[in-house]
């Protein structure tokens, strides 16, 4: 063992986060559903999220067989949500080319949709106790700062280093304490915005607090204004619910459902006829909404708008439905629109 995974491993037995739900066993079905939940997201969040998907699909038959809708809408407000369609086609791969069984070999599990070299490693560790090294965020952040490495992790000959120095690092023995231990030490000592170096075990040999600059690594992305754009969008009401359609699989919130767009500034009345035979009538515009995400702002205009002549008869599809918010079903939603339609169900309930 290095100085490094020896204190980190001695910390963890005294601070570490031993109760987490997904390592109180060694289910590999459970600890990639984890896995893949705490991706870009923090474990306060995930745990409830986790719970409940656990209880709803025990085992990754009951995932794969699951409509893809039902496995979405127990992702809403988890966010980042081409996870959980990548977690209900690998359930499917699991169970028709696998047997059900999660595969061995390192190779095999970085093919399966969202797994990369990371994720497959943290899996076949906790699940089998393989030695893999990681490098998720918390971990680039402890290597750059222990080893004061420049650069922004981003580039490849960066990430590389990094890599190499996980490798020196990750321990032949405890591979699954090691691995939670280092990802533990980032996400609670070794912070992005305010690191607890006083309480960490490694500042007596940590580069970069020796120089007393911590906070200066990981060197940062270069910086680039996020872009800003706008939609509006339409909320259209009948007697029986609002007029919901699922999203295309890829782009933002792909597979969800959501109201329809249009482009500001466009003729709401024009669009609607054009795009589905319907005459509405638009109301009063409701305040913007601005939702962010990695690399933009969205800014939605909310348009309420009554329907005044179905034209084309339209009926509930596969991708078109009339919702109704007073009794809402299992479908995935983006979180805005989620909003939208619980300040909608007050007018339905009025």
């Amino acid at each position: 063992m290095t100085a490094l995974s020896v204190r980190v491993l001695g910390w963890y037995d005294q601070h570490g986060r031993k109760d987490l739900p997904w390592r109180q066993h060694h289910d590999p079905y459970r600890i990639w559903v984890s896995e893949i939940m705490l991706q870009q997201t923090q474990v306060v969040t995930v745990i409830p999220y986790y719970q409940r998907f656990v209880a709803q699909f025990p085992t990754v038959q009951a995932l794969a067989t699951a409509p893809v809708d039902e496995v979405l809408h127990l992702w809403t407000g988890l966010g980042y949500y081409a996870r959980g369609r990548n977690l209900h086609a690998t359930a499917k791969i699991l169970v028709d080319d696998y047997h059900g069984e999660f595969p061995r070999e390192i190779e095999r599990v970085c093919q399966l949709p969202g797994i990369g070299r990371s994720t497959a490693g943290a899996i076949l560790a906790f699940a089998f106790g393989q030695r893999h090294p990681i490098l998720d965020g918390n971990v680039k952040r402890i290597l750059t700062r222990y080893h004061r490495l420049t650069g922004w992790p981003g580039r490849r000959s960066v990430e590389q280093q990094l890599w190499e120095l996980a490798e020196q690092h990750t321990p032949n023995t405890r591979i699954a304490d090691y691995t939670q231990a280092v990802m533990d030490l980032g996400a609670t000592i070794c912070r992005r915005v305010a690191p607890r170096c006083e309480a960490c075990p490694l500042r007596k040999q940590c580069a970069a607090y020796r120089c007393g600059d911590p906070r200066a690594f990981p060197t940062p992305a270069p910086r680039r204004d996020k872009p800003a754009k706008a939609v509006s969008m339409v909320m259209i009401r009948n007697t029986d619910g609002v007029l919901l359609e699922r999203r295309p699989a890829t782009g933002i919130w792909g597979g969800l459902w959501g109201f329809p767009e249009c482009a500001p500034g466009a003729d709401i009345r024009a669009t609607i006829k054009a795009r589905y035979g319907m005459i509405v009538k638009p109301e009063p515009c409701w305040d913007s909404i601005r939702h962010s995400f990695t690399h933009f702002h969205l800014h939605i205009t909310p348009v309420p708008a009554q329907l005044v002549i179905n034209g084309s008869g339209i009926m509930e599809t596969a991708d078109l439905v009339w919702y109704n918010p007073l009794h809402p079903d299992e479908r995935g939603l983006a979180a805005p629109v989620k909003s939208l339609l619980k300040k909608l169900s007050r007018s339905y309930g009025a």
